[in-house]
């Protein structure tokens, strides 16, 4: 059959991903992106550490990061993005834009970093008081408050898991437990870190749970890199990436602490499993 007449495929643009050899939630990135635009990824070399600082340093050093721009230069990407929260908050602010200006240097394209896009998602949506989930260890986890702090944001209340390893296989059911546990305070907003934690479906489920913009390190990082492209990342009624979802919520700085909004689950269907499996 002639099927010429199809004409062929539609043209596609890309954003060049460089992730850490363990990021394992390549499908979850794809969910954020509209049907015109392609992910380019490619991994850091493996190095036979468990997730820690020093982890988060071996694959952010600059050295690294130009060969996997490198790499990706074969498929034409228009903006590269670094996908790991740890890595990139872990030299401070001064370490997040010198990580910047090395990617681009190696790929002469606009480049970014999960911990500076959360930065910019921050000023999105007004949000200077946050809860925060991490996987991480306590110090992985207070090295993120202090490049937070350093950016003037407030962390209000925190939970973590203490993970070393397996951090994709956590499931929605933990990830919504430790958001409960965070918001502890009057808080903007709700950030769930790492790459590696599956977030997509939890997030509008814990919005309207608990009334405040529920941001994580995947949604913010496709979301950075879309706007780079002049285009939008799609997602079910998500506060960051629909400005009318944020209409249902007071202004920041007028919140009401969780005690005075919805109880959990008052409501609300059951949250999805995610991907199941022992950490």
């Amino acid at each position: 059959m002639d099927v010429s007449f199809l004409g062929g495929p539609q043209p596609q643009r890309g954003v060049g991903v460089v992730a850490p050899f363990d990021f394992a939630l390549d499908r979850e990135l794809w969910r954020w992106v509209p049907d015109d635009v392609s992910l380019h990824l490619t991994r850091t070399p493996f190095v036979p550490v468990e997730v820690s600082l020093d982890l988060a340093r071996l694959v952010s050093e600059h050295e690294t990061l130009g060969e996997a721009v490198r790499a990706l230069g074969a498929a034409e990407p228009e903006v590269l993005a670094y996908a790991c929260t740890s890595g990139s908050f872990v030299g401070g602010i001064a370490g997040e834009r010198a990580m910047c200006e090395a990617m681009r240097r190696s790929g002469e394209l606009p480049a970014l970093t999960t911990s500076g896009a959360l930065l910019d998602a921050l000023v999105e949506l007004g949000a200077r008081r946050i809860a925060l989930v991490t996987p991480y260890t306590r110090s992985v986890t207070e090295s993120l408050e202090e490049y937070l702090a350093e950016a003037g944001i407030v962390v209000t209340g925190r939970a973590y898991l203490g993970l070393t390893r397996h951090i994709w296989k956590v499931p929605y059911r933990d990830v919504a437990r430790m958001a409960r546990e965070a918001v502890r305070g009057v808080a903007d907003a709700l950030f769930i870190s790492c790459t590696n934690l599956p977030t997509y479906d939890v997030i509008p489920q814990l919005e309207a749970e608990l009334r405040m913009p529920v941001i994580s390190a995947n949604q913010v990082t496709m979301w950075a890199a879309l706007a780079r492209l002049g285009t939008r990342a799609v997602g079910p009624y998500q506060a960051l990436l629909d400005p009318a979802a944020r209409r249902q919520w007071p202004l920041p700085g007028h919140g009401l602490p969780p005690e005075h909004g919805l109880p959990p689950g008052h409501g609300l269907p059951e949250l999805p499993e995610g991907q199941e499996g022992r950490s």
